[in-house]
């Protein structure tokens, strides 16, 4: 079963094929129908600089939102998470917690 992290961030592959040390493992792209003469036929998408792929928060790059399914770019090195960070801006946002307090007014249609 597919894994959705708790972030990911989609990305050009053109920003992306920008690290010097990029591959990529195009046979792991999401599966797409065509018709070839006449005939569906079941076949890995080809990228194109205007694709988007996911940058996850474990800087794995996948095709699709899942961090587990698709995986495109796994070679995480502190020069690629310096990449992500300095040229892609990447950040995971830091959510605080949301302190709701009860209400201390009475409720006038309890009177």
């Amino acid at each position: 079963m597919a894994t959705m992290g708790k972030y990911c961030k989609a990305y050009s592959l053109k920003k992306l094929r920008e690290f010097s040390q990029w591959t990529e493992c195009a046979e792991n792209t999401k599966r797409e129908n065509k018709s070839v003469e006449g005939k569906e036929v079941e076949s890995n998408r080809q990228l194109t600089d205007d694709d988007f792929l996911y940058l996850q928060e474990n800087y794995v790059v996948t095709d699709g939102i899942f961090k587990d399914e698709n995986i495109i770019f796994d070679n995480i090195t502190s020069e690629w998470k310096e990449f992500c960070h300095k040229t892609l801006a990447f950040e995971i946002p830091v959510y605080e917690p949301v302190l709701v307090q009860a209400s201390t007014n009475k409720n006038e249609s309890d009177s």
